[in-house]
């Protein structure tokens, strides 16, 4: 009628169970299941690090998934803004550590890459209130350069053959710079938005 404010449909809330959240839950659950793989006998028999390397390579495939689906079909939420990160960092956090602690990959790599992830996504939440800074095309070509090169490390190719390892050493190098490049650029990023919103807000 005229005269009456004109309420506005409700719109409607993605539920938190969700193909998106349960494939970022099954993330989460491969990472131990990953790391029992990676540490059997001894962490160095050939058929345990395929096992492993097969485990790590589907996590990473539910990743390109969960996020797609979230977006394309409406199941965002705040659960799962929250734990993809989480379950990401989780991923290669343990593939990382669980590399170093079987001499295969040196600490330094593992703590530049985890110095840089953990302080960016402290950053990401410290910001959260001025909103999100997406992905650069840098970014997400980091995610995966990390992604094959930890596979190519967690696979036995110093058993295999040199010139593989050779080759796992140029995407791990790539990695690294990319992923010092773009944390950088992150930092300014975040920095130069914060100041450019009018204080209070």
């Amino acid at each position: 009628m005229p005269g009456q404010p004109q309420t506005q449909p409700a719109v409607p809330r993605a539920r938190v169970a969700n193909l998106a959240n349960a494939l970022t839950g099954v993330r989460l659950l491969l990472v131990p299941v990953f790391l029992v793989l990676l540490f059997a006998e001894g962490g160095h028999e050939t058929s345990w690090r395929i096992a492993a390397f097969t485990v790590f390579a589907v996590a990473v495939i539910t990743d390109k998934f969960d996020g797609a689906l979230a977006r394309s079909y409406g199941m965002v939420t705040e659960f799962g803004t929250l734990a993809d990160p989480v379950a990401d960092k989780a991923l290669i956090g343990a593939a990382l550590i669980g590399l170093s602690l079987l001499g295969d990959l040196p600490w330094w790599v593992t703590v530049i890459i985890l110095t840089r992830e953990i302080g960016v996504t402290a950053l990401r939440f410290a910001v959260l209130r001025h909103g999100v800074i997406p992905a650069s095309r840098g970014g997400k070509l980091k995610t995966l350069m990390q992604a094959v090169a930890i596979g190519l490390f967690v696979l036995p190719l110093a058993n295999w053959s040199p010139v593989w390892m050779s080759v796992a050493w140029g995407i791990m190098s790539v990695a690294v710079v990319l992923t010092v490049l773009t944390g950088m650029d992150y930092v300014v990023s975040a920095v130069r938005d914060s100041r450019g919103r009018p204080s209070g807000q």
